[in-house]
């Protein structure tokens, strides 16, 4: 058994990498965020040079991307160049295509027509992907499912039935719902023509750098429908794409098929397929919403959920006669009430509960803080079962505040489990006390010293409560003047200030 490094080994073998590369000592190494994935991802620079240094425990998932990475770049798709991998093909180096998304520019500029001209590049991109790069590919090199047939059709529809719709709470006859999903599956895993699928083909994989489109994350690449990238980029959640934007994209990319001389293919089977596709995307995208938001309480996945049912509410209104089987167009359509929207919607459109939730941290070698709101009582946590990351020189000198430490909790340590069991017993309590129209809660978190565990806890929670509930915190931490910190913090939290 293999296992997993530290940060401190991780960020060791990508900088020396990176030396053995460009032939300079890295001087800057900085984690950058994840979200549903295992892969470490670091930016390590010097002078003007900069990398993307990634750290994959899973090799045929690496083995896999270094394939695709040679197919693509030979037929000249913009997709980052992979300088160096180390011996055990765990750690990679590779291409810096900069720090913008094409869905960070929606967000920033909005509806604008040079963000539209983007999206017809990225499906551009796709087209080649799909129908250039896909005559040329060997589909032994993926390295989970070679194919998006029936049984990976009828793995997504579970992925959504158990890890969200079961969770919601809504009456169904579970035997009706489980042929119909077999009929679906099966129907759908017949639909021609079958390409090279990108699997994960949205616009947070999509990087903009300097007007040029660069196309990350494909290592889930397979052989499939080629209606099901369509759906995923032009359905996003997030992204929520106008009507007319959605067709001129579709007509842009069925023009691009031509200019790539694609046999003639029927445009109306082809249409009629994408709409398919659009429904199971969208279930298995909010299948993943809740493994990775209601079960693992990942924060940027519980705030898609609410815009995610938005979208099938909205398809199911444009499209009366999909799905064709009554039992399951009926769970959907109660899944995505407007009542179930406010459920998950975030503060931006949720009117805010009163309840007011009191979050501290602090050192047991201090002492409990004594309980401040009016009925008394509350939780209060003890995180020292947790490993101290104080007790590592690296981290020593930081807080819980920091990335590093951060990503040393949630990475090495049990604290993602730990916060998984308080954030479901507060969440009894907070459901209950907005029912009665409680104004209080306190909650607090102890470690050793106040400074590490206790603080990341309690600044997570505060987190977790806001997405969830709407709900405001107050955070204290009550040891925030006896940190050790080292001079550079200093100096950050003095700026700060």
């Amino acid at each position: 058994m293999i296992l997993e490094k530290t940060t401190l080994q991780v960020t060791s073998i990508l900088e020396k990498l990176f030396e053995e590369h460009f032939e300079k000592v890295p001087e800057k190494i900085e984690p950058l965020a994840v979200s549903g994935s295992d892969r470490r991802y670091y930016r390590i620079t010097s002078d003007n040079i900069s990398a993307i240094g990634t750290y994959n425990m899973n090799i045929a998932e690496n083995n896999t991307y270094f394939y695709f990475t040679e197919l693509f770049r030979k037929h000249q798709i913009n997709v980052p160049e992979v300088y160096k991998t180390s011996k055990d093909r765990r750690a990679y180096l590779q291409q810096d295509v900069g720090k913008t998304s094409l869905f960070d520019l929606l967000i920033k500029e909005g509806y604008t027509d040079n963000i539209r001209k983007l999206y017809h590049k990225a499906l551009a991109g796709l087209a080649k992907i799909q129908w250039i790069a896909g005559r040329d590919a060997d589909f032994r090199q993926c390295f989970a499912s070679k194919q998006f047939d029936e049984k990976a059709i009828m793995s997504d529809l579970l992925y959504f039935k158990y890890y969200f719709a079961d969770l919601q709470n809504i009456t169904y006859d579970r035997s009706l719902l489980m042929n119909e999903m077999e009929l679906l599956s099966k129907d759908l895993g017949r639909v021609q023509p079958q390409t090279l699928m990108y699997r994960d083909f949205q616009s947070r994989n999509i990087m903009v750098e300097n007007d040029t489109i660069y196309f990350i994350d494909f290592q889930g690449c397979m052989q499939g429908p080629p209606q099901y990238d369509l759906a995923s980029l032009l359905w996003q959640a997030k992204a929520q794409l106008p009507d007319n934007w959605k067709e001129d994209l579709l007509n842009g990319y069925i023009q691009s098929l031509n200019d790539l001389h694609v046999p003639r293919m029927d445009e109306i089977y082809f249409r009629r397929g994408y709409v398919q596709f659009v429904l199971v995307r969208l279930l298995q995208v909010l299948g993943a919403y809740g493994f990775r938001g209601l079960l693992q309480q990942k924060a940027h996945f519980i705030t898609s959920i609410a815009p995610a049912l938005k979208s099938l509410n909205h398809f199911l209104s444009n499209h009366p006669q999909t799905p064709p089987y009554p039992e399951l167009r009926s769970l959907l359509e109660k899944i995505s009430t407007e009542d179930m929207q406010q459920k998950y919607a975030t503060s931006i459109n949720r009117e805010k509960p009163n309840l007011n939730i009191q979050i501290c941290s602090f050192s047991y070698k201090v002492g409990m803080p004594k309980a401040t709101n009016a009925h008394g009582g509350g939780f209060v946590f003890d995180c020292r079962g947790i490993l101290n990351p104080g007790r590592f020189a690296a981290y020593k000198h930081l807080t819980g505040k920091d990335d590093l430490v951060k990503q040393f909790l949630e990475r090495e340590t049990q604290m993602p489990q730990f916060m998984d069991h308080v954030f479901a017993l507060i969440s009894i309590n907070a459901e209950e006390y907005i029912e009665r129209g409680y104004e209080q809660l306190a909650v607090s978190f102890g470690c050793t010293g106040g400074q590490h565990r206790s603080v990341y806890a309690a600044n997570k929670l505060a987190e977790l409560i806001k997405l969830r509930f709407n709900l405001d915190t107050t955070v204290t931490h009550l040891n925030e003047k006896r940190w050790q910190l080292g001079e550079e913090v200093k100096l950050i939290n003095k700026e700060v200030e």
